[in-house]
């Protein structure tokens, strides 16, 4: 239990950082990122698999066609919600990304009522109604379509339910969904090189090393997530979960200085405060189950 509490703190501690990382090389345009992102996070999830012997089980799960498109699908997914972010980071959204994991949550209970025919309970309808609320002061009231933060929330929700499908643990998943973008992002990092673009190799050594070290960043927190929540309950991991956002919007206000107005304030109170009915509302459901519910390994 208490291994699990501080490798999922971990795993949270270091998506809440995230912006501090990106901002270093915000000089790079995200699309350059994400490539390497990709490209180094299978160079980093091969090693890995290679060293715990699970290359075997792997391919074999590969030959299955669903298998391909899950992993297919769920790399485009996250990759999309890659650029998203890293492009919010380096363009000073960092707030506004922060807002999309907030809401993550409430946009999943929606995926799964229109996916996979779940109903909502009463209080999940209820902080579902305020975080709508919320999204709709924040276009009305402040007057833009937070379009960022949807863009993160929806991307990163469907990745959560094609995830649900998966026949795959975490690190083959992530090495699966690499394995499916590799090609065309090694390709374009090529593409930029045989035109005199690329950042990697030709700005400071900085810039080079923190580029190749993407794929660690990338890796090691969703590997750190994935033990973590096995040995958590789930009561405790949706807690937990807004531990990155919460690091991300403080380090938007306070590292960046990014506009924080009234109308902004009252918008994002309705979201946290549908975010608090969320998890009050689970707590006591998951109490009157007896609490024994637990993320399985697939999760």
């Amino acid at each position: 239990m208490k291994k699990g509490v501080l490798l999922a703190l971990g795993a949270y501690f270091i998506w809440g950082v995230f912006p501090l990382y990106w901002k270093q090389i915000k000089q790079v345009p995200s699309t350059e990122i994400l490539a390497h992102r990709v490209v180094w996070s299978f160079v980093f999830m091969t090693i890995t698999l290679a060293w715990r012997g699970e290359w075997t089980s792997l391919w074999a799960a590969l030959r299955e066609p669903a298998v391909r498109r899950t992993s297919l699908l769920a790399g485009g997914l996250l990759a999309g919600n890659w650029v998203t972010y890293i492009g919010a980071v380096n363009s000073g959204y960092v707030v506004e990304a922060s807002l999309g994991y907030f809401i993550n949550p409430l946009v999943s209970v929606l995926l799964g009522v229109l996916f996979l025919k779940e109903r909502l309970r009463r209080g999940q309808t209820a902080a579902v109604l305020l975080a709508l609320g919320g999204v709709l002061y924040l276009t009305f009231g402040y007057g833009t379509l937070p379009w960022i933060a949807l863009l993160l929330a929806g991307t990163f929700g469907l990745y959560g339910l094609v995830k649900k499908t998966s026949l795959l643990d975490a690190p083959k998943g992530l090495t699966a969904e690499m394995m499916a973008l590799f090609v065309p992002a090694l390709g374009y990092l090529l593409f930029l090189e045989a035109r005199g673009r690329a950042a990697f190799g030709h700005q400071d050594a900085r810039t080079t090393a923190m580029l190749a070290f993407a794929g660690v960043v990338t890796a090691v927190p969703l590997m750190m997530f994935g033990a973590g929540a096995r040995r958590i309950p789930l009561s405790m991991v949706g807690f937990l979960q807004y531990l990155a956002p919460t690091m991300q919007f403080l380090i938007g206000v306070l590292v960046y200085g990014e506009p924080f107005p009234l109308e902004r304030l009252l918008g994002f109170s309705l979201v946290w405060l549908g975010l608090l009915v969320y998890v009050l509302e689970g707590w006591w459901h998951m109490a009157g189950a007896g609490g024994r519910t637990v993320l399985s390994p697939g999760d």
